[in-house]
């Protein structure tokens, strides 16, 4: 454990974290009110950077978008290795209704998904940080990543990755807000926390007819029927059901006359599992159930198959520690154990190549209305960034124990 978490008090962190309040706000306000799709946040990577050089730091911009800065001592000076914090900084293609003085001035874009406090939190963060270190008290090396892309396929982890944003790290967190649990509460768990998510498109073909001769061609419309209540079948049974796996269809589309057989029909849908060891097993058992489903209808079949994100799964050290700092900084009963979520997470690609932990950040006003992420009405109760703000800080001052 680094000495710099033993001497810094958690009164120490509360006070600087208290004295960035207002200013935090006023950050999330502005980036929530002009946010920017994958890939296009320039004005968001220009508002984070410009904070972090008016505290003297040294913000490292990546192509595209995204920067990274690290606080510290370098790791020569310090003996050890870099701690990072990671945020998304990325909006959703979809339309504010939240009716606030501060909601998205671009029409069809909303942070409807948290990511302006992800983005506001870690930077808050690196500023109590930095404000440790210029006090002489901050004596292990941290990286703030944040990252562009998370919201679509494949993420913008990868591409950070490729940039070596986790070079000379050892360990990683982050937090995703939660408008089902309350203000004052994170929800943790170890081992898995969401899911793996691949999008997935069937496609059969045949030459087409006449209804009235189904036996004369390929029948795509039957055979899709096949497709889309045989193969989730044949996934629960060829897989460990304790792996959470899940094949659900979202759209499905085949011609356009009540009296004509199709030449082509398409479904679409997502596979999702919660164990990384079976989400490499399933594409191959579902590639064969779809040949098998369609051989007997005299059909062609053609699968895309996209790879999204592995599942998160939190490593035990990293989710002890950041339940300890949420203890010490939010209070004695604000952890709770989280449900499972089949929901995808590009922070997964982390995990995959360091230990790191992701918790669920309430944002639920007590006695308050529950939202939806990824709804056009969804809201947070702001007290929450203080709230990530002081575990992500204390907890990169103590790390794994």
């Amino acid at each position: 454990m680094s000495t710099s978490g033993t001497l810094v008090s958690a009164d120490r962190i509360a006070a600087l974290t208290q004295g960035l309040h207002y200013e935090l706000v006023a950050i999330r306000r502005d980036i929530h009110a002009h946010p920017e799709v994958a890939r296009t946040e320039t004005r968001t990577t220009a508002v984070i950077a410009e904070r972090l050089r008016a505290a003297g730091l040294e913000p490292r911009m990546l192509t595209g978008t995204g920067l990274t800065c690290d606080i510290g001592p370098t790791p020569a000076e310090s003996g050890r290795r870099r701690l990072a914090l990671r945020a998304d900084i990325d909006a959703l293609p979809l339309v504010e209704t939240t009716g606030l003085t501060f909601a998205s001035t671009t029409h069809g874009v909303a942070h409807a998904c948290g990511h302006d406090v992800h983005t506001t939190v870690v930077l808050g963060a690196g500023l109590v940080l930095a404000a440790l270190h210029e006090a002489g008290q901050l004596e292990r090396p941290v990286r703030l990543i944040f990252q562009p892309a998370e919201e679509v396929q494949p993420g913008g982890a990868l591409d950070l990755l490729e940039q070596g944003v986790l070079e000379g790290v050892e360990e990683i967190y982050a937090v995703h807000c939660d408008p089902k649990i309350d203000l004052g509460t994170i929800g943790s768990r170890i081992g898995p926390i969401t899911s793996a998510s691949d999008e997935v498109t069937v496609t059969l073909s045949s030459s087409g007819g006449h209804t009235s001769r189904p036996h004369l061609t390929g029948d795509v419309v039957f055979a899709l029927g096949q497709v889309i209540t045989q193969a989730p079948a044949v996934l629960g049974r060829r897989l460990d059901p304790r792996s959470g796996v899940n094949l659900t269809w979202g759209a499905v589309h085949a011609g356009q006359a009540h009296n004509a057989i199709p030449t082509t029909g398409t479904v679409r849908g997502t596979l999702r599992c919660l164990d990384g060891r079976a989400w490499e097993h399933a594409a191959q058992v579902m590639h064969d159930a779809l040949e098998q489903i369609c051989a007997p209808y005299g059909v062609d079949v053609d699968v895309v198959h996209q790879r999204g994100v592995p599942p998160v799964e939190n490593d035990e050290r990293c989710t002890t520690a950041l339940e300890a700092a949420a203890r010490e900084m939010i209070g004695p009963q604000s952890v709770q154990l989280t449900e499972q979520s089949l929901g995808g997470e590009d922070f997964a690609w982390y995990l995959t190549k360091i230990p790191g932990a992701l918790a669920r950040l309430g944002t639920r006003t007590p006695g308050g209305h529950t939202y939806d992420i990824h709804q056009g009405d969804m809201q947070v109760d702001e007290g929450a960034i203080s709230h990530g703000v002081a575990m992500l800080a204390r907890v990169a001052l103590t790390g794994r124990a």
